[in-house]
């Protein structure tokens, strides 16, 4: 677990806190790279046991390459389907004030800090009942903004609307 320092959310944890609170398979895995792929087992999955999330990464020859691309993945995965804030308030995280500049969000989809920043917006916009301008006011940003970070990840942006669309609310475009 995280010490009270540490980013609360999972998608934010560090690597060894992470991995405490997962299941790591390797297996071989069919596909580009050759005789070295199919006879050494390259492919990592990774399952969050408190979840049940899984991340598969197979496409890098290196089982370390595929480890870490697995661990960002189960971190996007994280990011998109757990909850940690349970209030309306809203109150944008250092790193997220780091990141947010002049009502823009700065950071690149395949950045560390990226899955961390997901969770916190997609939190916001639960916390303020999905009403992405009031949740973009909360975080500084704009509210186009905020809606073109979700859309970077499909899957976050069709969760928001999902919830939007039980509360009446219009969908949002990328």
């Amino acid at each position: 677990m995280p010490s009270p320092n540490e980013i609360l959310h999972p998608s934010g944890w560090n690597e060894d806190a992470l991995m405490e609170v997962c299941l790591m398979r390797q297996t071989r895995h069919s596909g580009p790279g050759g005789q070295h792929r199919n006879k050494v087992a390259t492919a990592i999955e990774l399952v969050h046991k408190p979840s049940g999330l899984t991340a598969f990464a197979a496409e890098r020859r290196s089982q370390d390459a595929n480890r870490r691309e697995a661990i960002f993945r189960l971190r996007i995965l994280l990011a998109i389907g757990i909850r940690t804030v349970h209030s309306s308030e809203v109150t944008p995280s250092v790193l997220w004030q780091t990141r947010c500049r002049q009502q823009k969000i700065a950071c690149n989809e395949r950045h560390p800090d990226f899955p961390t920043l997901l969770a916190e917006a997609i939190d916001a916009i639960d916390a303020k009942d999905y009403d992405v301008r009031r949740a973009a006011a909360a975080l500084g940003c704009s509210t186009s903004q905020l809606v073109r970070f979700l859309a970077r990840v499909p899957d976050a942006l069709t969760l928001v609307n999902a919830h939007r669309a039980e509360k009446g609310l219009h969908r949002l475009l990328p």
